[in-house]
């Protein structure tokens, strides 16, 4: 499978605080991988330098073999690349006032021409497929109600629907479950899932909880201190390991006993692609 994101040496300041430390990895066409950390470990800050939203001190990233940016400078077609890649807010980002329908709509404008964009004009086919999208995800019938109405994992479902109508090819999520109570955040994980099977989109996720990770991503990427301390299958996430990799800081990520003795059989498997590299 072709990588669709390439990091290479990324390295971010803020002030005297080293967020990113030189970091490297890839991600292959239809990959799920979650990214874990403690708080502070610089994985919602890797995750905003792919589309963009962050510059880099140093380092580069290419999205679908395009480079995104390089050593602190966006690349002049990054709307265009932007276009390919569907961003999930922990906090939702979907506009209250409008309806669901319009929210989800809005992932078409990056690929839209400016009067488009700037009237919100969808032709009925748009409507359809975002009728569908939403269908997809289990809420089609809040399509018309404000989006101010709906629960915390009905909003997260809307946008989820809009990456789908996007025709994402990359879905980063940054902390998607944060908010969420247990049974919404199960199911968050389930669509997530199923947007990568069917969809054939890669699915990064940004997980403070390493159960979901092990239950739900094949590949898990740990950071700590703005490194990459772990890169592997997640099934190999024992309580043992996460106490090598964070000392007293696994307490943030692992709670004994969720998925039993043994959290690791509950895994999916690894890609052969991954497993053979």
């Amino acid at each position: 499978m072709p990588n669709v994101v390439e990091i290479r040496n990324l390295t971010k300041r803020f002030g005297r605080s080293t967020a990113l430390d030189d970091v490297s990895l890839s991600v292959a066409e239809g990959e799920m991988v979650a990214l874990i950390g403690a708080s502070g470990s610089g994985k919602s800050t890797l995750l905003r330098h792919l589309p963009g939203f962050l510059l880099a001190d140093s380092g580069e990233v290419e999205i679908l073999g395009r480079p995104a940016q390089a050593n602190g400078r966006l690349a002049r077609d990054i709307r265009d690349i932007r276009a390919e890649v569907g961003f999930v807010f922990q906090q939702f980002n979907l506009v209250g006032r409008l309806t669901v329908m319009t929210n989800v709509l809005v992932g078409l404008l990056r690929r839209a021409s400016l009067w488009r964009t700037l009237l919100m004009r969808f032709s009925v086919s748009e409507r359809q497929r975002a009728l569908e999208a939403l269908d997809a995800v289990g809420i089609a019938q809040t399509a018309w109600q404000r989006a101010a109405t709906l629960s915390g994992g009905q909003q997260q479902r809307a946008a989820m629907a809009r990456c789908l109508v996007q025709g994402a090819r990359v879905v980063l999520a940054d902390e998607p479950i944060a908010s969420l109570d247990p049974e919404s955040s199960r199911k968050v994980m389930e669509l997530f899932a199923t947007l990568n099977r069917d969809h054939g989109c890669a699915v990064i996720v940004c997980l403070h909880q390493v159960e979901f990770a092990i239950k739900y991503c094949p590949r898990t990427v740990a950071l700590r201190a703005g490194k990459v301390v772990f890169d592997g299958p997640s099934r190999a996430l024992t309580p043992a390991l996460l106490g090598e990799l964070y000392g007293a800081d696994a307490h943030e990520l692992f709670e004994p006993g969720v998925f039993g003795e043994s959290p690791a059989a509950n895994a999916p498997a690894l890609p052969a692609s991954y497993a053979a590299a």
